[in-house]
């Protein structure tokens, strides 16, 4: 039996109070969906500035009534701290996913960012410590390496920061490590590494790569591709990521604690082939893909050029075993955003 497994047996005959901020975004939503069909309480934060409705009623649709009872949804906001006092009360775990992402944000508005992923966090963190919460679980960013050039990344060894969005998650880590000398307060953090699946919209100008190039391939809508195509990530179903949270929530190993992880494959897919996989997986339900051909822009500023994620300290200390390498996340997805996106008409 996995460490997962073993979480997933114990979650099953123990309940606890969860709190998960952003709850009404991509990954948020998927952590609410995970965790009720675990027979947790939850109590979910969001503003809506990135969440959607839609996110929470989808999750509401796909949970027994009786287990959707055990969610509580408050509105507000991570930048004001007497919200965060608020929803921290008699909660076990905080699963904190509440950011403003995205680099090219960050860099047309760097003042915002910090707002939400630098005060927005301290006061979550400030907020946990004085309710006692247990473990303070966060999302942190790939983006932290910055321009180091070693591939793959390891959690030791980081370069400058390329934009604001990676100053503020570095700001991130340092502030848990400081909280846990300072307060010795419980926190893991988890590098994630270009996360896809259900629930992620390709809405704005900030759409994450996957659902932006499936709207365009359902739609039969330019698709661009940044550079030569040769960029490559490391791209993470969301399910792996889910598993990552609660191995760190819950896991017991004290030498597993006040640590950063990397949350990845340890694989590295380019751009180029990226789309090759993705129009193979639309091309027997979307004939005029046939001829569908991406085009190719400027380089986009504040991007690194290759990301790859040495896992192995996750999966030493934590017991993370990715289940969905990237072809079985796309496959898995992909119905998702074919049956969510295909009668949009409000994207653009």
């Amino acid at each position: 039996m996995t460490r997962f497994q073993k979480i997933r047996q114990h979650l099953s005959q123990h309940q606890y109070y969860w709190l998960v901020t952003g709850v009404a975004g991509f990954i948020g939503s998927n952590l609410l969906e995970g965790l009720l069909k675990l027979n947790q309480k939850i109590i979910g934060l969001d503003n809506f500035s990135t969440g959607y409705q839609h996110n929470l009623d989808q999750v509401r649709e796909s949970v027994e009534p009786e287990l959707w009872r055990n969610f509580k949804f408050v509105q507000g906001d991570i930048r004001n701290l007497d919200e965060c006092r608020a929803v921290c009360r008699n909660v076990d775990f905080i699963l904190h996913q509440a950011a403003l992402g995205s680099v090219p944000r960050s860099i047309d508005d760097p003042i915002l960012t910090n707002e939400n992923n630098v005060s927005g966090f301290l006061n979550m963190l400030v907020a946990a410590r004085d309710a006692k919460v247990k473990r303070f679980v966060y999302a942190a960013s790939s983006s932290t390496y910055g321009d180091h050039p070693d591939l793959p990344k390891v959690e030791s060894v980081i370069g400058n920061p390329l934009s604001p969005y990676a100053v503020t998650k570095y700001v991130n880590e340092l502030y848990a490590d400081v909280f846990a000398r300072c307060y010795a307060m419980e926190s893991i953090g988890l590098r994630y590494f270009n996360v896809f699946g259900p629930r992620q919209d390709p809405h704005g100008a900030y759409a994450a790569v996957i659902p932006l190039w499936v709207f365009a391939l359902i739609k039969d809508k330019p698709l661009y591709i940044n550079g030569d195509g040769e960029t490559s990530r490391d791209f993470c179903y969301v399910d792996n990521v889910v598993q990552a949270n609660l191995l760190a929530a819950l896991t017991t190993d004290e030498a597993a604690i006040n640590q950063v992880y990397n949350v990845a494959l340890n694989e590295r897919t380019s751009l180029n082939q990226l789309y090759t996989m993705m129009h193979a997986l639309l091309i027997g339900k979307f004939p005029h893909l046939k001829s569908h051909q991406p085009q190719y822009v400027d380089f986009r500023e504040g991007d690194v050029r290759h990301s790859q994620a040495d896992i192995s300290k996750a999966h030493n200390l934590l017991g993370f075993e990715p289940v969905y390498a990237i072809q079985e996340g796309l496959e898995a997805a992909m119905q998702w955003y074919v049956d969510n996106l295909t009668e949009r008409t409000d994207i653009k």
